[in-house]
């Protein structure tokens, strides 16, 4: 009972915030009544007097008008408070004109501008801005993988191997996907920039190796100590890359799509694995052989929820699907099909039941749906 009487005093504190947020910005909006942005097009003088609070309002008004209903709190409030908002779950970025799109742009410049940080939805500011470590800032793994896409999104770059990233970019009013994406249309400052935010996302991370530093091992040897820390997925891409760079075809679908987007790939049709020698030889064996220490770890380790911490609904459920796919589970979804389908362990088992898991693998499959349940999903944790 003790705890009542604060419970109640931040109740009145976060609705007198709550209240204070709503009348201040509705006050600062109402120049904005009688704009008819499907009509005119905002002047770059108008958006760049405003502070950032009022431009990211601004913005929601634009989509608000079309009934795109917001996950931010204070674009959300606002909205709720417009008689004229009325919620379209159906609302999608084709609604919009061109008036309103130049608006958004000039927005969203502005935005980027202001923000002490570089955020998801401000790479289009900085394509001819070089980027500075004091202006990167901490963000989520989520937030950094949006970052540097968004650099190849601008050009068109598809992410099919990444659905959520997908889903997130044709979220986007800017986004224009193309069946050929071509990396060379990357100016050099665009290239600086995403070497500045990956060495950053690495930094943050704490690991010592990411997908495209194999060029650095060509002469060297990486230890399991170097691996400790990457998924699954980026061990994978790792240890792919080394024959990559040796312009292996790749049989795997997306595996040769994604080498194919890299702009050092260049695909040699007289490549053999067996070519492989020295250095790249043994850091492939060492891959290989961390990722096997993982892979029957979970079939005989229990898993504990330090391993979990950090995990994104979709890395949870992907794991956890893993444990079944090792007895050779035929997936219904194509995606999970698809992608186990490409270990050359698995091996398909038309026959596979329940029964055939051990003690461990149902305790680890249970400890992982129960981080599910609190998990969140990399698409909640950002919106653009």
């Amino acid at each position: 009972m003790s705890h009542c009487p604060r419970r109640l005093v931040f109740g009145a504190v976060l609705l007198l915030l709550v209240t204070s947020f709503a009348s201040n910005a509705q006050d600062s909006m109402d120049v904005w009544k009688g704009f008819d942005f499907a009509k005119t097009s905002l002047k770059a003088p108008q958006v760049q007097r405003l502070p950032l609070e009022d431009l990211k309002l601004l913005r929601g008004v634009i989509f608000g008008r079309h009934g795109r209903v917001f996950k931010d709190a204070e674009i959300k409030l606002y909205l709720e408070a417009q008689s004229w908002f009325k919620p379209n779950p159906d609302f999608n970025n084709s609604m919009l004109n061109e008036n309103e799109r130049r608006s958004l742009d000039l927005i969203r410049i502005a935005e980027a501008s202001k923000h002490a940080t570089i955020q998801p939805g401000d790479m289009r500011y900085w394509r001819d801005r070089p980027i500075t470590a004091r202006k990167l800032g901490n963000h989520s793994g989520a937030e950094w993988k949006v970052l540097t896409a968004e650099v190849e999104a601008i050009h068109g770059k598809k992410f099919e191997d990444d659905p959520w990233l997908q889903q997130y970019f044709d979220e986007r009013y800017w986004y224009s996907a193309k069946d050929k994406y071509d990396p060379k249309l990357l100016t050099v400052n665009e290239r600086k920039n995403l070497e500045v935010l990956s060495g950053a996302q690495k930094r943050q991370r704490r690991v010592a190796l990411l997908p495209g530093d194999m060029e650095l091992f060509e002469r060297k040897n990486i230890s399991e100590a170097m691996l400790q820390g990457l998924s699954l997925h980026e061990l994978r891409l790792l240890r792919n890359e080394v024959y990559a760079r040796h312009g292996r075809n790749f049989r795997a679908e997306w595996l040769q799509q994604y080498f194919y987007q890299q702009p050092w790939y260049s695909p040699d049709e007289n490549f053999k694995d067996e070519q492989l020698s020295g250095s790249d030889k043994l850091n492939v064996e060492t891959i290989v052989r961390y990722e096997n220490k993982i892979h029957e770890g979970l079939g005989q380790t229990p898993i504990v929820r330090a391993l979990l911490d950090g995990l994104f609904l979709e890395d949870a459920v992907q794991m956890r699907q893993e444990i079944y796919a090792r007895h050779g589970k035929v997936f219904k979804e194509p995606w999970l099909q698809t992608y186990f389908s490409s270990f050359d362990w698995y091996k398909a088992d038309p026959n596979f039941s329940d029964a055939s898991l051990t003690e461990v693998e149902k305790k680890n499959i249970a400890t992982i749906a129960a981080y599910e349940k609190r998990a969140v999903t990399a698409m909640s944790t950002i919106e653009g």
